[in-house]
């Protein structure tokens, strides 16, 4: 990881603003869960994330301007049923960066979170095709389900949840910090 973030800056400069992804853990109930499920979900959706956040930001805290934003889910919010790992995971990563947030504001650095609901991705697609698999459906059975709980009646498209990270990862949005943002079709029911 020290390698890929020397690499970048000496090839791009400074890197000022950082974006957090991680993978999807596999589905599954919580009370199937053990203790390396849980090891597991903390090493893929924190140990990373927290690993890249020491690496860059020492420099922009010392330029005053930065963005660490993470990629979340709804399941931060609202615990998504099958997927204890991820809820688990990334509602740890939620709190680190939370706390963060509060550290490094007067900083300029911005720490936020966005949490998609149902983007139309191949991980969305991967979970639709195990839930119809799991309930001996279709694909298309599964997708009218979910779009009928989506008060906008359709999964997001990738490039309205890329507008949404822009705006967070831009000047204008230098006051918003701490903050977890739903791009989900109105999907979560709480404000």
């Amino acid at each position: 990881m020290q390698a890929a973030a020397s690499q970048t800056v000496s090839g791009l400069g400074p890197i000022d603003i950082l974006v957090l992804n991680g993978p999807g853990p596999k589905p599954g109930a919580a009370a199937t869960l053990g203790s390396e499920d849980i090891a597991a979900a903390f090493d893929t959706l924190v140990r990373p994330q927290q690993a890249l956040v020491s690496l860059t930001l020492p420099g922009m805290r010392e330029r005053r301007w930065g963005r660490i934003l993470a990629v979340g889910s709804s399941g931060v919010v609202a615990p998504l049923p099958n997927l204890a790992m991820s809820n688990t995971g990334r509602a740890a990563l939620a709190a680190y960066l939370k706390t963060l947030a509060a550290e490094v504001a007067l900083d300029g650095v911005t720490v936020n979170l966005l949490l998609p609901g149902r983007i139309a991705t191949d991980r969305v697609t991967e979970l639709d095709q195990a839930a119809a698999k799991r309930r001996g459906t279709t694909l298309e059975d599964i997708r009218l389900e979910s779009r009928k709980t989506i008060p906008a009646r359709r999964y997001g498209e990738p490039a309205e949840f890329g507008a949404a990270a822009a705006f967070l990862c831009s000047a204008p949005a230098s006051y918003i910090t701490g903050v977890a943002l739903r791009c989900d079709g109105g999907l979560i029911r709480s404000l």
